[in-house]
């Protein structure tokens, strides 16, 4: 193994599984229906992955456009919907392209504070670059955020369980498109032994007062909290 993070036993990874426009934007492409409230909550995560200096690693889902014929219609390569939202980017990152390769640098998460991998599938563990960087990497505990917890949530989260890694699930700061395959999805990560916590547990009560990336009429008006329920 050449991607050791640490060297002591305790170290937490989150994981920022595809949060991109076409997702998280009012109109875009495959918007999930509880954007506003997901949003609040994972730049509240991002924040406070930054504070702590918890490392990321983003995936981030991207189709080819080829004579203008896709399969699917979103997060199509070059378009603005298939970007990350600008709070999900950090300053010091390195990206990769979905391309077969499992090669990856030495000390990668000790030089750079994100890793972002670009697939072309909703389970990560289909691109050999990520099942390596996940299956190989040492870390006591992943903390999940992101799109769509009935799918591209689920199939990271369950395939760590798989291979006996420690996993939060962050269920407010993940999103769905079917909240009957969410509330089933999320009953078999639990069951398989998956931690699900929500944002405050794990960071605190958000002090942001407004979504910040979308322009929509219902994004502007949030409040993640109101004012008696935040800290002095």
């Amino acid at each position: 193994m050449i991607l050791q993070l640490i060297r002591t036993k305790r170290k937490q990874i989150l994981l920022d599984i595809d949060t991109q426009k076409d997702f998280l934007i009012a109109g875009g492409k495959a918007c999930i229906g509880n954007h506003r409230r997901v949003l609040a909550h994972i730049r509240r995560v991002m924040a406070w992955a930054r504070y702590r200096n918890v490392p990321i690693i983003s995936t981030a889902e991207v189709h080819a456009n080829q004579n203008g014929e896709t399969q699917v219609d979103y997060c199509i390569d070059g378009t603005d919907g298939q970007k990350k939202i600008s709070y999900s980017l950090f300053n010091n990152r390195i990206s990769f392209t979905a391309d077969g390769n499992t090669d990856l640098p030495r000390d990668m998460l000790r030089k750079y504070k994100q890793v972002i991998l670009h697939k072309r599938c909703i389970d990560p563990f289909n691109e050999p670059r990520i099942d390596r960087l996940l299956s190989e990497v040492r870390a006591s505990e992943f903390i999940v955020v992101g799109i769509s917890l009935e799918g591209a949530v689920a199939a990271t989260t369950l395939g760590l369980l798989q291979r006996g890694r420690q996993v939060t699930v962050v269920i407010d700061a993940v999103g769905s498109h079917n909240k009957r395959e969410a509330k089933l999805a999320l009953r078999k990560m639990e069951t398989k032994g998956a931690k699900l916590i929500e944002t405050k547990r794990l960071a605190g009560v958000s002090h942001l007062r407004h979504i910040g990336v979308c322009d929509c009429e219902s994004c502007r008006r949030y409040r993640p909290e109101c004012d008696s329920c935040r800290p002095g």
